[in-house]
C-alpha cells in the first residue's frame, strides 16, 4: 500500500494486469453477484434526472424493475445501489445480439442522449474505492469471473491502473493519476 494525497492505494493496481475480455465472460460482472452497482448520492440525483432518456435503451425487464424499485435502491446497510432484475442482473443491463452484457446508461451516453457515462463504480471496475472519513482506499477487486480479463491483461501487458485510466482520472483527477504513474514507474 502507498499513499497518494487522501488515498491509500493497493500496489495490486500497479502489479496486476487486466483487460476486459467480453467475448469470454459475456459481461458477467453486470449479471453475477448478489447486489447492484454501488452509486453515490450525486449519482442518485443524476439517475433520476436521466432515466427518461435512458429508458428507451433498456430491456422491458429492466424498465419494470426500475419502475417498481426506483432508479436506485438503499440496502439494509444504508448503501446505495442500482436495482436488480429478479435479484440477478443490474436493471440497467442490456445485451448485444451476441449475448454480451452492456450498459443501457452507457448506450445512451454513446448515442449522445446523455452526458453521464455510467456510475463511477462500474467505470472503475475492477478497482473498488471505499471512502472513509479521512481517506479513500483504492483496491483491486479480484473476482474469478474475471480470470479471462487477467489472462488477457497479462498477455497484452496492461496493468489495472492503465486499463481504468479514464475512470481513475474521472474519480481523482489528472494530477492524482500523474502521481500514480510516477509511483508505478518506480516499482
Amino acid at each position: 500500500m502507498f499513499q497518494l494525497g487522501k488515498t491509500i492505494v493497493s500496489e495490486d493496481i500497479i502489479a496486476k494486469d487486466f483487460v476486459c475480455n467480453l467475448n469470454a465472460c459475456k459481461g458477467a460482472c453486470c449479471i453475477e453477484g448478489e447486489a447492484g452497482a454501488p452509486v453515490t448520492e450525486e449519482e442518485v440525483t443524476i439517475l433520476k434526472e436521466i432515466y427518461p432518456k435512458v429508458k428507451p435503451f433498456l430491456r422491458p425487464e429492466g424498465i419494470a424493475a426500475i419502475e417498481k424499485q426506483g432508479t436506485h435502491i438503499k440496502t439494509d446497510l444504508d448503501e446505495l445501489e442500482t436495482p436488480l432484475v429478479d435479484g440477478r442482473e443490474c436493471a440497467y443491463v442490456t445485451f448485444t445480439d451476441k449475448g454480451i452484457a452492456s450498459c443501457g446508461i452507457e448506450d445512451a451516453f454513446n448515442a449522445g442522449s446523455i452526458d453521464f457515462r455510467k456510475p463511477i463504480s462500474c467505470h472503475l471496475y475492477p478497482v473498488r474505492v471505499q471512502d472513509y472519513s479521512e481517506f479513500a482506499a483504492v483496491n483491486y477487486h479480484r473476482w474469478p469471473i474475471c480470470d479471462d480479463a487477467c489472462t488477457l491483461g497479462k498477455e497484452l501487458q496492461v496493468p489495472v491502473y492503465k486499463f481504468v485510466k479514464a475512470a481513475l482520472i474521472r474519480k481523482f483527477g489528472e494530477n492524482w493519476y500523474s502521481e500514480l504513474e510516477k509511483v508505478a514507474s518506480q516499482m
